[in-house]
């Protein structure tokens, strides 16, 4: 049932009233940015369209076909076969088409409409959702807009996207959007001390790194994000509290030579600790702030945390040129431990 679903509640309220007024649309467009759950949503929404013993209209998550409808077989990605077009699950009514590579192919849509053009096998519709919808090239969007303009009646084609605009006006034009929004830091921290083993200080800070997104929450190596904030934590305390330039630099060693992804996700740690601090100096309330972060924020200088929130901003600008990622965090560093 969409209760299960954390975050974009204005959204479920929609998808909700669509179903108990039976006017689900032939076509709809799950936008919103990467890792919300906007496929999880559309998921659910094939469910209840399949359900044979719905609960108020919502799938009852019991029955076979809801069971069956979810459970899909992927091949991994570098042993995909491109002629392997729509792949169903193990409902013969619920399929999607995933990219090829960088791009959703044409054949594969023009599978999508052959299938899509049959009756149901055994629901009262079928089902097809299309994944990262941007990936289309031209001749899949052209092939696609054909099958927009004249939808089958007993068919349902889910588009799934975190870049509408890359998709072709015509299409939009021709799809009913289901927006999507970050989900709360709170929400996504409430997912994580019950689904996994974080004390309550970790979910915080994963929480409040992930951008709203409940993938990158979920999907966070514990063992990784604790040496990475350690890291952090250390990095800052030698910076507040012993502005020791030699000691910092020899941390930057290490941090310089991540994987650019690693390096990602230290600035995240980093820039939302030096926030915290910040937030910690200015408010007096802040008094539920754990213990270190309230110890640092004694000894930080606010206008000086600024200044590095400000140059963590401008190395994330430049990742994408291929900076050399140990000078990067050399100048960082020192400009944090010369106390400027």
């Amino acid at each position: 049932m969409f209760d299960s679903l954390i975050g974009n509640l204005p959204t479920k309220q929609i998808i909700k009233r669509l179903i108990a007024n039976r006017r689900v649309p032939n076509s709809l467009l799950f936008a919103g940015p990467e890792g919300v759950g906007k496929r999880q949503f559309a998921l659910e929404l094939a469910k209840s369209i399949v359900c044979a013993q719905p609960i108020d209209g919502e799938a009852c998550e019991e029955c076979s076909p809801c069971r069956r409808a979810v459970t899909f077989q992927f091949p991994p990605s570098d042993e995909r076969d491109p002629h392997k077009k729509v792949i169903f699950s193990e409902h013969a009514d619920v399929a999607t088409v995933v990219p090829y590579g960088r791009n959703v192919l044409v054949d594969a849509i023009r599978d999508l409409e052959k299938e899509a053009n049959f009756r149901p096998y055994e629901a009262r519709s079928r089902v097809f959702i299309i994944d990262d919808a941007h990936k289309m090239n031209d001749s899949a969007s052209n092939a696609l807009l054909k099958t927009l303009e004249e939808p089958p009646a007993t068919s349902h084609i889910f588009l799934v996207t975190s870049k509408p605009d890359a998709l072709l006006p015509t299409i939009r034009s021709r799809v009913q959007t289901l927006r999507f929004g970050q989900v709360r830091a709170e929400e996504i921290e409430r997912i994580l001390l019950q689904s996994h083993e974080y004390s309550q200080e970790e979910a915080r800070l994963i929480a409040s790194t992930a951008n709203g997104s409940v993938s990158y929450a979920l999907t966070n190596d514990a063992e990784k994000f604790r040496e990475l904030r350690d890291e952090a934590v250390e990095v800052l305390g030698a910076a507040v509290r012993y502005h020791n330039i030699a000691d910092i630099l020899k941390r930057s060693e290490k941090i310089g030579a991540r994987t650019t992804a690693d390096f990602e996700a230290f600035l995240d740690l980093l820039q939302n600790l030096i926030h915290r601090i910040w937030s910690s100096s200015v408010n007096a309330s802040s008094v539920n702030e754990a213990p270190e972060i309230q110890e640092l924020a004694r000894n930080a200088d606010t206008a000086q945390l600024s200044l590095w929130l400000e140059e963590i901003e401008k190395i994330r600008q430049t990742l994408g040129v291929n900076i050399n990622k140990k000078i990067a965090v050399d100048a960082l560093f020192v400009q944090m431990a010369s106390g400027r």
